[in-house]
């Protein structure tokens, strides 16, 4: 049995996409997951499995969701190593204000993601930037979230699915599932 964490996009933003945590539960279970728990109401979740592809097991979650939820709940899985390593990269970027990583669905070539650093690197001026590292992509950024510019809608526009979390959501995870 390996273990694996999911993370849910765009739920509980709003009325019509409501998802509480017991229904992920029982939707992820009833998917074949065993050993599943959340973490705070934000669509993160730990499971065993032994499936090894990562692609099958985001396709049976998010068919397992939308039987459950009504609605598509685009998931994207990483291995405890991998959040691990996603927590001690942005422990080493040095940055005074707010730290979201955008968890990405798909790697991008290295020509894209330092396309990207680039252009919002010319942008200047927010004091904004960003750094991608394999399927994680840094925001840092200023004291409000809400007026930045970069945000998650900006990188899926540039880079394909993905969700955000704060880097204390990020560092709780890693501390509570990553031994």
């Amino acid at each position: 049995m390996a273990t694996r964490l999911a993370f849910l996009r765009a739920i509980n933003l709003g009325a019509r996409r409501k998802f509480a945590k017991d229904r992920i539960v029982a939707a992820t279970e009833a998917a074949g997951f065993t050993d599943v728990t959340t973490y705070i109401n934000t669509g993160n979740v730990r499971f065993d499995t032994r499936m090894r592809s990562r692609a099958r097991i985001e396709q049976a979650l998010e068919a397992a969701y939308l039987d459950e939820a009504g609605f598509e709940v685009p998931t994207i899985t990483f291995t405890p190593a991998e959040i691990v390593a996603i927590r001690d990269e942005a422990l080493r970027l040095e940055h005074d204000g707010r730290h979201y990583v955008s968890l990405l669905k798909d790697e991008p070539s290295p020509t894209t993601s330092a396309a990207l650093e680039r252009a919002v690197a010319a942008a200047g001026g927010s004091g904004e930037r960003l750094h991608v590292s394999g399927r994680a992509v840094h925001l840092l950024l200023g004291e409000n979230y809400h007026e930045a510019r970069l945000d998650n809608a900006f990188l899926e526009r540039s880079l394909g699915v993905s969700t955000n979390r704060n880097l204390t959501v990020i560092r709780a995870l890693a501390e509570r599932w990553c031994g």
